[in-house]
């Protein structure tokens, strides 16, 4: 049988591991504090902000939001400069592990010979940090990564995921994405990509229509202490996505109602 997956490409925060809440906001928060700003982004605050794509983004509507005016750019290079330091902390403290079951499916794509790349709206730094403190034997695994720099429009714009696919050289029909919003998603679909959802822990409270696009949605790629449960799309066996899993989802038909 002739393969038909080519290529996988991996959403970042969400989707390699639990970044948001335990990563991005308590770094957005440190920053502010030794800025001497009196904000803090409690879960529910920092949910909101999480429609607006991209940290540097966040803060300039959140400042533009409670001061009344749009805030100059070097005070936002400032902010994120600093927030993204904070977070290259966090990660090298060992907080933030890869979710169940990413490490394997990642290294059975890897032996089969397909390639990966990482397709984000996280900045390059933020990345590289969570790459090499979590994912240290399978970070030449990945071979390229298109992140909130290389864009000038992030999710849910396509652009990111049309600059990965000129860059994979391989035909759309033939790449996988793992996404984990409803953001991510439209952006893939967008692009004319195939998608898998694993929900986060922060998309597991939104209503599964945003999803509906999706080949399929589960709560996590699973392993054997948590196998996964399948939302939307075909059954998985034993409760964990192979490569056998994503090969199939590319035979399906595309859901057209999203």
């Amino acid at each position: 049988m002739v393969q038909r997956l080519k290529a996988v490409f991996w959403d970042v925060d969400g989707t390699l591991a639990e970044t948001e809440m335990a990563g991005h906001r308590l770094a957005f928060n440190r920053a502010f504090a030794e800025a001497a700003l009196p904000w803090h982004w409690d879960p529910p605050t920092y949910r909101r902000l999480l429609k607006v794509s991209g940290g540097r983004e966040r803060i300039g509507v959140f400042l533009t939001e409670v001061e009344g005016v749009v805030p100059e750019q070097a005070r936002l290079d400032r902010l994120q400069a600093c927030k993204q330091l904070h977070y290259r902390q966090l990660v090298q403290s060992g907080g933030l592990e890869p979710r169940p079951g990413v490490i394997r499916l990642m290294t059975e794509i890897a032996e089969a010979g397909i390639p990966q790349a990482i397709v984000t709206t996280s900045g390059r730094t933020a990345v590289a940090a969570l790459l090499q403190a979590s994912f240290t034997d399978l970070q030449q695994a990945f071979r390229f990564w298109v992140c909130g720099e290389d864009v000038s429009r992030k999710k849910p714009h396509p652009e990111a995921y049309r600059l990965a696919i000129e860059q994979a050289q391989v035909d759309p029909c033939r790449i996988l994405v793992l996404e984990d919003s409803a953001q991510g998603l439209a952006a893939a679909v967008a692009a004319g990509l195939s998608t898998l959802v694993t929900l986060s822990q922060l998309s597991l409270a939104e209503p599964l229509e945003p999803f509906v696009a999706a080949r399929a949605v589960l709560d996590g790629l699973g392993d054997s202490a948590a196998p996964a449960l399948v939302r939307l799309g075909p059954t998985c066996p034993d409760g964990q996505v192979t490569l056998s899993y994503l090969q199939d989802l590319l035979r399906q038909q595309p859901n057209r109602d999203g």
